[in-house]
């Protein structure tokens, strides 16, 4: 690709993603005086995993008590691998930047004392208010413009280059730090908001030596309709459960009810008939719109009508698994790289058990100011070392030399482009995108592999998925488009081998079952530790207790104030 197909940038603060962690990065940034450029591979406002339906959130008034009461109801449900402190940090800071919401004009339904109810925010208003905040603040955005791989030099990141999808141009943006906040993973299983969540920064940080942690924790499969993709599993709390032939169930969303009768070939239907009033159906249906509308569309009415089901994986969006953190402003192992919402490890806030809802949300306002602060100050203060940088491309796997060979044989292309690693050999080049995704999704959607997860089952899905694993630089690529889809599903391959790599090192069950095994259904406490998951050739774990005295001060303090009641 020639020059002028090139766009060039520079910025202070390059933020990669557009979802509630990237936005809220972005306009932190923003506010220190940064020059910020956010980059979204859809449109910021209405692309990832919150947009489209609404989300709940660890809104706490100031009450040392309530916040004390749900700090320690993590600390247990998550198998005491989150710090207590962090979850303090997250009330905290939630608190401050629902207020700021507030301000901008967020319309919070109010009780009737005329008080705003701040722990529920509507996915479209609340995503479309972040983009009018961000564009505000003077941050430049480049929507449909996925990033494909980072900049880096000796100092550590430096930028990052992508795509311009509609404009069939490349991108290429030096900064003196990057956030990404690319989202988790969900392996392309058709969940609403999920099919752009391909695990993409995981990738990009792995390439450049970040390591991840808790990737284990992500045997989260949510219930949806089997014709639609919404995956509003807490609304189903209001149905009942029955089979093809109207006979009830029983059995609820939690436990193992669906995935067991869904795995043994029986179908299930729900009916929505415990919202029994007006009243009631009218609260679920302004709370979560866009639930209800393929039912509307397709003529049934969940209240009075049964409708199938079926279950979709959530991989890491639901899990607790990421790039892992190791500063407060959330940076990562490497200089100059940051990481924000479900793009991050969430285990210093749930441990072992499920960021979903009112958590996910919450960290992804939280992490997505404090890596956009951090990431400013970071570029700020290493300025002038980071003034004049001869940066490489980074990026190794899933991008195909078409479209990047003409830009290194041009004798006018910058630096960068001349650094660029050599990839795949076009004679080689015959693996189609799509069946290799298909091979990946084989081995981590079923239901008898990765949610009824046994070690030998678990050992045998990653021999299969190192085999496939040379297959990624083997792509057949005719377009800029297939190099994004190429790109992904490297990352996806990535992403399932670090998935049970971690879990093979994990012999025990911990939390709410995000992670167990057939054969160790109990909690071993000498498994009291994280497993950090690293490389791609070959996958290296080690074990991080850096956190445990954290955890034994905090169950100390808590058994003294039991013994002085």
């Amino acid at each position: 690709m020639s020059n002028e197909n090139i766009k060039y940038y520079t910025a202070d603060v390059l933020v990669i993603g557009g979802g509630p962690a990237g936005a809220w990065a972005a306009w932190s940034a923003a506010q220190t005086g940064a020059k910020v450029i956010l980059v979204d591979k859809g449109y910021l406002g209405s692309s990832g995993a919150t947009a489209p339906g609404g989300t709940n959130l660890l809104y706490l008034p100031p009450d040392q008590a309530l916040r004390d009461t749900a700090v320690d109801m993590r600390m247990n449900s998550g198998g005491f691998l989150s710090e207590p402190d962090w979850i303090y940090r997250v009330l905290d800071q939630v608190y401050i930047n629902l207020d700021r919401i507030e301000q901008w004009g967020y319309p919070f339904v109010k009780d009737e004392k005329g008080d705003a109810q701040r722990n529920h925010l509507h996915g479209p208003e609340y995503m479309a208010l972040m983009r009018k905040q961000v564009k505000k603040a003077g941050v430049t955005v480049l929507d449909h413009a996925p990033a494909l791989e980072l900049l880096v030099d000796e100092h550590g990141v430096g930028g990052a280059r992508g795509v311009l999808r509609q404009q069939n141009k490349e991108w290429e943006i030096k900064a003196g730090a990057v956030v990404i906040a690319t989202g988790g993973c969900a392996f392309l299983s058709k969940g609403l908001g999920c099919n752009v969540l391909t695990g993409d920064g995981y990738l990009m940080g792995a390439e450049v030596g970040a390591e991840l942690s808790g990737m284990e924790f992500s045997r989260q499969y949510a219930p949806s309709a089997a014709y639609s993709s919404p995956t509003r599993g807490r609304l189903l709390g209001w149905a009942t459960y029955y089979d093809e032939d109207g006979n009830e169930l029983g059995g609820d969303r939690g436990g193992d009810f669906l995935a067991k009768r869904l795995l043994n070939g029986g179908s299930v239907y729900a009916m929505m008939n415990k919202a029994d009033t007006p009243e009631k159906q009218a609260i679920l249906r302004s709370a979560h719109s866009i639930f209800f509308l393929p039912y509307d569309r397709a003529g049934i009415n969940v209240f009075t009508d049964m409708f199938p089901l079926t279950l979709r994986y959530e991989g890491t969006v639901r899990g607790t698994g990421g790039l892992r953190i190791v500063t407060d402003d959330c940076g990562t192992t490497v200089p100059g790289l940051y990481a924000a919402g479900d793009a991050a490890t969430r285990e210093r806030i749930t441990g072992a058990a499920s960021g979903g809802g009112a958590f996910n949300a919450s960290w992804a306002i939280c992490s997505g100011t404090w890596s956009g602060e951090g990431a400013a100050h970071y570029a700020k203060e290493k300025a002038s070392l980071l003034g004049d940088r001869e940066l490489q491309r980074a990026g190794k796997y899933g991008l195909h030399a078409e479209s990047t060979t003409q830009a290194t044989q041009n004798e006018d292309t910058p630096p960068t482009s001349k650094l660029r690693p050599t990839t795949s050999n076009d004679a080689q080049t015959d693996v189609v995108i799509k069946e290799l995704v298909k091979a990946i999704q084989n081995e981590i959607l079923p239901l008898e592999k990765n949610y009824f997860r046994s070690e030998s089952g678990i050992q045998e899905s990653l021999n299969s998925l190192h085999e496939l694993w040379p297959k990624v630089q083997h792509q057949k690529v005719e377009s800029i488009h297939d190099v994004v889809h190429a790109r992904e599903a490297a990352a996806m391959a990535a992403t399932a081998r670090w998935i049970y790599t971690a879990a093979l090192a994990r012999k025990e069950t911990r939390g709410r079952g995000l992670h167990t095994f057939t054969e160790y259904p109990e909690q071993d406490p000498n498994q009291h530790h994280r497993i950090i998951v690293s490389g791609l050739e070959e996958i290296q774990v080690s074990y991080d207790t850096s956190f445990i005295d954290k955890v034994e001060k905090y169950q100390e303090l808590l058994k003294k104030e039991v013994q002085a009641k």
